[in-house]
């Protein structure tokens, strides 16, 4: 994975960002989601490079190799805005004070948050399969709650820290086929880390409590994405099934939103790598025409503990 990439540690006061980056061109963050690692995207980098752009791909604050502070009883030190400063400080050290963003899932929380409150370092965005943290919340139904019942789950304080530890191996399924063999040995070390684990879940705990808020108080405030946006998503998960056509909610918080969704499940770096890459370096680039909605022909399939 990630030939003529660089492989280092970057330290960010609070934190220490293991970080691959490889290439030559305008700078691109990527961002990967729960309980992934930056190996998620060793099949999208390198296409992102051969079309002519500088990649890094970090692992978050506490996943895979990164390290961060101890939790915080108010969730803090493993909030969007704690995490978005370390990839600020990751950009700068490397020399990239304005970059392109895209992130995934968890990512994409991040990647919002990094957008939100540093306008001037963030010159486009992508948001893979993500919608904002508020946004969920102020539309629970009883089939979001039982399809993404993990969430809450996830928020209850040590219990399921003792039942992902127990058999983290049955918790985080993963295909090596599809995830490719090093990604999924990488996505397995991790896993079976206990202090992965507990920092994976402080990054859920953050989201329903201090990231919500946070995002409240920039709608509040007026406060949105001032660059370009890109939306994309997976037509075989939910989220066109919960809230229907996403572009409809993310015009709420940019002013410039474009999307379509991809033919794949969740992990779209791993399951449609090319697609990927080429709805992003098509935006990046600042060529095409926006995506009208498509719809999806396919029924989602339900979303799982590990995503």
């Amino acid at each position: 994975m990630f030939e003529k990439f660089q492989a280092e540690h970057v330290q960010t006061g609070e934190a220490s960002i293991f970080t691959r980056h490889g290439g030559d061109g305008p700078p691109v963050l990527l961002l990967h989601g729960h309980p992934r690692t930056s190996a998620t995207w060793h099949r999208v980098a390198p296409l992102l490079v051969d079309q002519g752009f500088t990649v890094v791909c970090p692992d978050l604050r506490g996943y895979g190799r990164s390290r961060g502070p101890a939790p915080a009883a108010d969730h803090s030190a493993h909030s969007k805005r704690a995490v978005a400063g370390d990839l600020l400080a990751v950009m700068r050290t490397l020399g990239h004070e304005r970059f392109a963003l895209a992130g995934h899932d968890r990512g994409g929380a991040v990647a919002l948050r990094l957008a939100l409150d540093h306008p001037d370092a963030v010159t486009r965005l992508a948001i893979l399969d993500c919608m904002p943290i508020s946004e969920h919340l102020s539309r629970i139904t009883a089939q979001f709650a039982t399809q993404w019942w993990h969430w809450f789950f996830f928020a209850q304080p040590d219990t399921p820290e003792r039942v992902i530890n127990a058999d983290p191996d049955s918790w985080y399924k993963g295909d090596p086929e599809r995830m490719g063999e090093e990604n999924y040995a990488e996505f397995r070390e991790a896993t079976r880390n206990p202090g992965v684990v507990r920092a994976m879940l402080e990054d859920y705990r953050a989201g329903l409590a201090i990231d919500a808020g946070h995002e409240r108080e920039d709608r509040a405030a007026g406060r949105g994405i001032s660059c370009p946006t890109l939306v994309l998503w997976s037509q075989r998960d939910d989220l066109e099934e919960l809230y229907g056509d996403p572009l409809r909610i993310w015009r709420d918080w940019a002013a410039d939103v474009r999307g379509h969704g991809i033919d794949c499940g969740h992990h779209m770096a791993e399951e449609a790598p090319g697609e990927l890459a080429a709805a992003l370096a098509e935006f990046l680039k600042g060529v095409g025409t926006p995506h009208t909605f498509p719809g999806s022909a396919m029924g989602p399939s339900p979303r799982k503990p590990d995503e």
